[in-house]
């Protein structure tokens, strides 16, 4: 039995913030953000909640079946307890479902595919719901204009199945760490290295006049920039050779959408101009974990399931991390609609 990705919903809070009044044209054409879905009152397990019951609504899907929840989320709605275990009850799912909050960002949903692939290959579940959900925007002050036009708040749901076939779906993953670096972005007050009750909230303004607290995240741009460009290249190498595939035999890139000029440029230095490429983020902005189920799904919208046998997903950023691997898309449920009006 394999691990099969079998369908991908998102789901972005109505809440819109437009980045006009906050940076200039250039500044968007190069991020290429024009806005974004931000939260107001909603919390990580709200928006959670949501993409899963969107998932169930617009699938064929059994939500009873649901043996194992994961979420990613770097914004847990408590310290504890996990909110993955808050995802059960709201489901209305059997106390029987085992439950895990994976912490990463913007490397998460391929960690997070891997993670479900080894319970369902071990033989540990057979039906996992795994979640993605990013509230940055709550964390990023209003007035860092180098950060808070690249970010926007959502969620995602992957339903992942086992299936009796003879290949993998699920192959070819790779992972990294630069632990060194960990500081170049970061929320600095909030864990036990500084207890929010101990370390009392100090605001800064940069050389950029950029203006953000210790509270709230602070992040190098032009370090992660070269970190993408250094690592990422090599990330794609490096699956290719465990996959035993070329580039010419990738029907699809799909990888965490930092931005827009970004992801030109690794395009360009990955090798990758003549592989289809999603680059895709101008009324979402960067939804972290969520980003890669979402070019999923904005992708199969766009060109279909059937044809997408060998489809690179890749994920990098916060940590620093970065994962990918090859996912055999092809398989994908038709949603409910669909599979009606062809009836």
């Amino acid at each position: 039995m394999f691990a099969k990705i079998r369908a991908v919903t998102s789901y972005l809070p109505p809440t819109i913030e437009d980045n006009a009044p906050l940076v200039d044209k250039r500044f968007i054409k190069k991020i290429g953000v024009t806005s974004r879905h931000v939260v107001t009152s909603e919390t990580a397990g709200d928006l959670a909640l949501s993409a899963a019951e969107k998932l169930f609504d617009t699938y064929d899907l059994d939500r009873h079946a649901t043996d194992f929840i994961l979420l990613c989320t770097q914004h847990p709605d408590y310290q504890m307890p996990h909110t993955s275990a808050y995802l059960q009850d709201a489901l209305g799912l059997s106390k029987h479902v085992g439950t895990l909050d994976v912490g990463l960002g913007c490397s998460g949903y391929v960690y997070g595919l891997a993670v479900a692939k080894g319970l369902i290959e071990a033989g540990l579940a057979k039906n996992i719901l795994f979640v993605t959900s990013s509230v940055y925007t709550k964390y990023i002050n209003v007035k860092d204009k180098s950060t808070r036009p690249l970010f926007g708040d959502g969620a995602t749901a992957t339903w992942i199945e086992a299936v009796d076939e003879e290949f993998p779906s699920l192959n070819a993953f790779v992972f990294g760490t630069d632990g060194s670096r960990y500081d170049k972005l970061i929320i600095p007050v909030g864990g036990s290295k500084n207890p929010p009750r101990e370390t009392p909230e100090v605001f800064a303004e940069d050389d950029n006049h950029n203006y953000r607290s210790n509270y709230e995240v602070f992040m190098d741009g032009m370090a992660i920039t070269y970190f993408t460009l250094r690592e990422v290249p090599k990330l794609v190498d490096d699956v290719l050779t465990a996959a035993n595939l070329t580039r010419a035999d990738l029907d699809y890139c799909i990888f965490h959408q930092a931005n827009k000029f970004m992801m030109t440029y690794l395009r360009d230095k990955a090798n990758l101009n003549d592989v289809p490429f999603h680059n895709e983020i101008s009324t979402t902005g960067n939804i972290v974990s969520g980003s890669v189920a979402l070019g999923i799904e904005q992708v199969t919208q766009t060109v279909g399931a059937a044809n997408l046998k060998r489809v690179m997903l890749a994920g990098f950023g916060v940590g620093l991390s970065w994962a990918g691997c090859i996912a055999d898309l092809s398989g994908l449920l038709q949603t409910k609609e669909a599979s009606h009006g062809e009836k």
